[in-house]
């Protein structure tokens, strides 16, 4: 007989705590009888009551509940869905504080898992807060007891999505519409086999890629095609995997966007990797040219180069450019990107940057500088590869401050590299997510 499973049983609400500091999910540190306790809402310096949701061995979790002495970072969040939306975590804080925040991460990592500091902290990236996102997945589901579909983000700490009536990060092509896409799917035979709306900002149009568990019928393709023609979207489907995705409306879709200080355009489709604020993009790209000065008489090496975003306009400058990435689509189409920048001095290779690759015919070019841009695992099996060709310059771009600090370490520590500088960029304001980059030269500290 199986047993019926205990409900947990959380210590009483506490009156007033005072926060600390802030953990690297946005969350603000105390402690209560010795025990930490990380709580959604509060900040450093801030004196509050909470209520537990979770206890656990070495750690509980709580949500403020009273703020008994605000810390003077504290702003009004603008969203009004905040704190239900498990979209944005820290819309309470101050746009200029969390950068100072992310810059502190950053800087902590490095000091603590790769035990080294930059010789100079850059200058952050900043771009507008509101309206940034320009890539996101979005969850769709037919409530029955509500009599309708919703559209959007999950909740925070449950697997529901929120009923949202806008979003004030997302791209206001699709954040200011979420009802529109509520009442389309709502309208559909399909409305509940319809999981996900994948969306994608060009500098065209507003891609909306509708996955669909089921064929869809020839009434509900129409009413796509209508709703594309009407409001200006470029409407996909997806039938299966990320391989199936095809236009619906309009059949010839091309989505690209602007490098214009580099004059390079990029093509993408809806399902590539592209970054998710382009505003920041622009600054990044410019930063990286800046920080590796290529020049006519440099070979570059763009690891992890995915449709070109840095290998072409790189390309620009350098003399050769050999960009490597892991998916074969996408260096199929980085290489007509630069047939159609004409730009006849890159080359790109398919190979799997998570694995050896010392003995791979582009690890023996002539490279004198290298661009890393790995996902969030890092770059940490590849660097052998640079141990072998020993660039006078590399710059790192991270999506990731604890793997970006890993790695790091053993550049300094195990090949020879000085961390010139390192600064975060802010990629996705309101969030815990850390973006930054950083600079190593061979030899020693200049």
């Amino acid at each position: 007989m199986r047993r019926r499973a205990r409900k947990q049983r959380l210590p009483a609400p506490v009156g007033c705590v005072s926060v600390e500091s802030l953990a690297h999910d946005g969350r603000g540190v105390a402690h209560v009888a010795g025990k930490t306790v990380f709580i959604e809402g509060a900040l450093p310096g801030e004196e509050v009551g909470f209520r537990y949701l979770a206890a656990h061995r070495h750690f509980d979790e709580g949500q403020v509940t009273e703020l008994h002495r605000p810390a003077p970072d504290r702003v009004t969040a603008r969203c009004r869905h905040y704190g239900v939306c498990g979209g944005c975590s820290l819309q309470h804080l101050h746009p200029v504080a969390q950068v100072r925040a992310r810059q502190q991460v950053l800087l902590e990592n490095l000091q603590r898992l790769g035990h080294v500091q930059p010789q100079d902290v850059l200058d952050p990236l900043t771009a507008p807060v509101w309206g940034y996102r320009g890539k996101a997945r979005l969850g769709v589901k037919h409530v029955t007891r509500k009599g309708r579909v919703l559209v959007g983000f999950r909740e925070k700490r449950t697997p529901y999505l929120a009923d949202l009536s806008r979003c004030e990060v997302l791209h206001p092509s699709v954040g200011e519409q979420l009802p529109l896409l509520c009442e389309l799917v709502g309208g559909l035979e399909a409305r509940t086999r319809i999981p996900q709306i994948e969306v994608a900002v060009a500098e065209q149009a507003t891609a909306l890629v509708f996955r669909h568990l089921d064929a869809l019928s020839a009434g509900d393709r129409q009413q796509l095609r209508a709703f594309a023609r009407q409001y200006g979207f470029h409407v996909y489907l997806q039938p299966a995997g990320p391989d199936s995705i095809q236009p619906l409306e309009p059949v010839e879709s091309v989505l690209s966007y602007r490098l214009p200080d580099q004059s390079v355009e990029i093509r993408f489709l809806p399902g590539d990797f592209t970054q998710v604020n382009q505003a920041i993009n622009r600054q990044l790209v410019t930063r990286v040219l800046e920080l590796l000065e290529p020049e006519a008489s440099d070979g570059v090496l763009d690891l992890f180069c995915g449709l070109g975003n840095f290998t072409l306009p790189l390309a620009r400058h350098a003399g050769q450019v050999t960009g490597v990435e892991g998916e074969a689509d996408l260096v199929a189409r980085a290489r007509d990107n630069a047939v159609h920048n004409g730009l006849d001095n890159v080359v790109f290779h398919v190979a799997n940057l998570f694995e050896d690759q010392r003995q791979a015919a582009w690890a023996g070019s002539a490279v004198n500088k290298v661009l890393l841009d790995p996902p969030r695992s890092g770059a940490a099996a590849v660097l052998p590869v640079l141990g072998n060709i020993h660039p006078a310059r590399i710059v790192y771009v991270s999506c990731h401050p604890g793997t970006l600090a890993r790695d790091a370490g053993m550049l300094v520590h195990d090949f020879g590299y000085h961390l010139r500088a390192a600064g975060v960029l802010d990629m996705f304001p309101h969030t815990a997510h850390v973006e930054s980059i950083a600079l190593f030269e061979r030899g020693a500290r200049g």
